[in-house]
């Protein structure tokens, strides 16, 4: 058995803000990670600290980035125990986005759909919660979250432990 990261964030910046006025829950964004040192994050959002416009598939690290310059993130970290062949399928699915990380965009539509209750997919393209459900059902996890997802639906993965809740910066592997 392998262990994969949920980690549940939110940074105050003002996209944060607007994700935690409309949704009234405490995080606002979502990130996955291979690892408990969460040196390696993966997730869809912004890929400069400034431009919210320029956005897609990232590589996130809790000591660099928007992490770095928000040394105030609230962070809400668990796990889920997957099997040694789920593991693999989503440290694959990763792979082969960073490899292609052009044909990859952040699905802004989407993001904005889930203000009405609507689901717009589109191919290639994620907003942070869809893309962590996205690994989860490739790598066939049993995860019954909803279509219409946000990144604190995670927080109801029926098999997630909790590990860690405070400061991002704070964290660290006992």
């Amino acid at each position: 058995m392998k262990k994969i990261f949920i980690v549940l964030t939110y940074t105050g910046t003002f996209p944060a803000k607007i994700v935690k006025f409309w949704t009234r829950k405490a995080y606002s964004h979502v990130s996955i990670s291979l690892d408990e040192n969460l040196t390696k994050m993966y997730s869809f959002a912004r890929l400069g600290q400034y431009n919210i416009f320029n956005a897609g598939f990232l590589h996130e690290n809790i000591h660099k980035g928007i992490y770095k310059r928000f040394q105030n993130t609230e962070a809400l970290i668990g796990y889920i125990e997957v099997s040694n062949r789920q593991y693999k399928r989503i440290e694959k699915d990763i792979q082969k986005m960073e490899q292609e990380r052009d044909k990859y965009r952040f699905n802004i539509i989407g993001f904005l759909a889930v203000t009405i209750r609507r689901k717009r997919q589109r191919k290639n393209y994620f907003y942070c919660a869809e893309f962590v459900k996205y690994l989860l059902n490739e790598a066939y996890i049993n995860n019954e979250l909803p279509d219409i997802i946000i990144p604190t639906d995670f927080q109801k993965l029926k098999d997630l432990k909790y590990v860690y809740k405070g400061k991002l910066k704070d964290y660290a592997v006992a």
